[in-house]
């Protein structure tokens, strides 16, 4: 479908026109439990791609089509009557492929979950080759240079410089 705000609205008309039609005035027995997913309008409007979907197997959706193929003309005349515009578009009827493509999903999330859980078990018991925190230092052995110590320090140098004494530093940085 276009970015058209008409073809849109007009998509939308068809897809109400046509289910109203297919649940009230088709009256072919091949019809199954047709849901009409999705309207495409071309963008002059000439044409209009109808996606379905059927409930059943590969029988049903089969005569489901021979049915809708055979009430094209009939529906495409349900359509006119309800847009009230100067060209009805043709219909063109397509099997909606978003069962199939929902269950291709669901499998492959089956498959996911069963290796995650067979990863899981796998780690059962293991640890890390570094140990928890591989990133550790050899300053951070000898506890030179910590965290805690340099917050210590700055805390020393503020009561130090509250307290009236001067705390002197080297060229080096260093204390003296």
């Amino acid at each position: 479908m276009t970015g058209n705000p008409r073809s849109r609205r007009i998509a939308d008309s068809i897809k109400k026109i046509v289910a109203t039609a297919l649940d009230s005035k088709v009256k072919d027995p091949r019809l199954g439990w047709v849901t009409i997913t999705d309207v495409r309008v071309s963008g002059d409007g000439q044409q209009a791609s109808v996606f379905y979907t059927v409930f059943g197997g590969e029988e049903e959706r089969r005569a489901t089509a021979a049915a809708l193929k055979s009430s094209t003309g009939m529906l495409r005349t349900e359509v006119g009557k309800g847009l009230g515009i100067r060209l009805t578009p043709s219909l063109k009827f397509f099997e909606d492929a978003i069962p199939e493509t929902a269950k291709t999903i669901d499998d492959l999330l089956v498959v996911a979950r069963s290796r995650d859980a067979e990863l899981a078990r796998y780690k059962e018991g293991k640890e890390y080759a570094g140990g928890e925190n591989p990133y550790r230092d050899d300053a951070d052995a000898d506890g030179a240079g910590d965290i805690d110590d340099i917050g210590a320090e700055a805390a020393d140098d503020d009561a130090a410089a509250d307290s009236g004494a001067a705390v002197s530093e080297g060229e080096d940085g260093e204390r003296a």
